[in-house]
């Protein structure tokens, strides 16, 4: 899987890369606060990396592709913000437990639905004991396992059946900003750790 995601950055193949941070996500920030370290997986050139970075997270981008993290690290450093080149289901034992978030941004919906159970407990292993999930997740009504993609829709049905065990969902809401071409077909969510997990 690695090989084709630096197949695309090496072609500038990167249609989901917008150029700029996510809507719902600067939203949040503006209005909300969010502290302490944060793993953005799937980071692509960093964009949402620097914005939570600039409102005073530690934040580390992570990317399956060499090509992604060596892009992220060409735009000027905002702060607290370091790239690492790494499988996301098979994290460094030094990012392990390490983070009070995970910031998901288009990684969910550009794994195969096959894999979303291995995605869940990346997550979980690499959230400190009640961290929590930001997800800004890709809707699509029709959640079919055999969906060309990516990117590969979820219903929030689903996302709270896979995010069930160990995780407590606090909210969802679809955002009211988004990019173009995205209205309505996304879905912000906080979901926590649980206590016992």
């Amino acid at each position: 899987m690695s090989a084709e995601w630096e197949a695309r950055y090496q072609q500038q193949d990167t249609p989901w890369d917008k150029g700029a941070p996510s809507p719902p996500l600067i939203q949040w920030l503006k209005e909300r606060t969010l502290t302490g370290r944060a793993l953005v997986p799937g980071c692509g050139s960093g964009h949402d990396v620097r914005a939570l970075a600039a409102h005073g997270l530690d934040v580390v981008g992570l990317d399956v592709a060499p090509s992604a993290t060596l892009l992220a690290k060409t735009y000027p450093r905002v702060a607290n913000e370091t790239y690492v080149n790494a499988d996301f289901f098979d994290l460094p034992s030094d990012l392990m437990g390490g983070f009070d978030w995970v910031i998901e941004h288009t990684c969910f919906c550009a794994i195969p639905p096959r894999r979303r159970s291995d995605y869940v407990r990346a997550a979980h292993a690499a959230l400190r004991p009640q961290g929590g999930i930001l997800g800004i997740f890709y809707l699509n009504p029709r959640d079919d396992p055999n969906e060309d993609g990516p990117p590969f829709g979820v219903t929030e049905e689903a996302l709270r059946e896979h995010f069930g065990d160990g995780f407590e969902w606090v909210e969802s809401f679809v955002p009211d900003i988004a990019y173009s071409g995205r209205e309505g077909r996304e879905l912000v969510a906080v979901i926590r750790k649980s206590q016992d997990a």
